[in-house]
């Protein structure tokens, strides 16, 4: 009908009280299933490779302070440096995790992520979003992001990362 105006209430509907010990609750156990579907989508490759998981877990079993969530590493087997016999080395893949509706990382994550990759000589990192029902996502960190917002490239063959 044109020419007619409707008039459109908009209801206003009460706000809940916000229960913070239940989002707490809620947001930890989705941390923790995150955590558990990357190693688990990284294992199916790893099946393949001599890559091993190592998970930072806090005090009573929940997130662990730092950047790092998981951590893959092995030998290295490639012809050694001065100073070194083949297979001293090791390679080292840093590994955030997000779950559920958790926000990218921060500049300053990123920031932390790239100076801890450069003291450990990390050869990547990966950055895993997980949401229930669906499978874990991978992101790569680029060394320098060449434009604000753009630190990430989204990994389409994870195999390619574990070689």
């Amino acid at each position: 009908m044109q020419g007619v105006k409707s008039s459109t209430t908009v209801k206003q509907v009460p706000r809940r009280p916000v229960s913070w010990k239940k989002a707490q609750k809620k947001a930890a156990k989705t941390a923790k299933w995150a955590v558990t579907m990357t190693k688990v989508r990284i294992r199916r490759v790893l099946a393949r490779t001599r890559w091993q998981l190592v998970t930072f877990c806090g005090v009573s079993g929940g997130e662990s302070v730092g950047v790092v969530d998981l951590l893959a590493v092995r030998k290295d087997h490639r012809k050694p440096r001065f100073g070194v016999k083949r297979g001293d080395d090791l390679q080292l893949i840093l590994i955030q995790v997000k779950g559920g509706n958790a926000a990218i990382p921060t500049a300053d994550d990123v920031s932390r992520l790239r100076q801890v990759a450069k003291r450990h000589h990390a050869r990547e990192v990966l950055l895993g979003s997980w949401k229930r029902g669906t499978q874990v996502g991978f992101f790569k960190l680029r060394l320098k992001s060449t434009e604000r917002g753009r630190d990430w490239a989204e990994v389409t063959d994870i195999e390619n990362v574990f070689r």
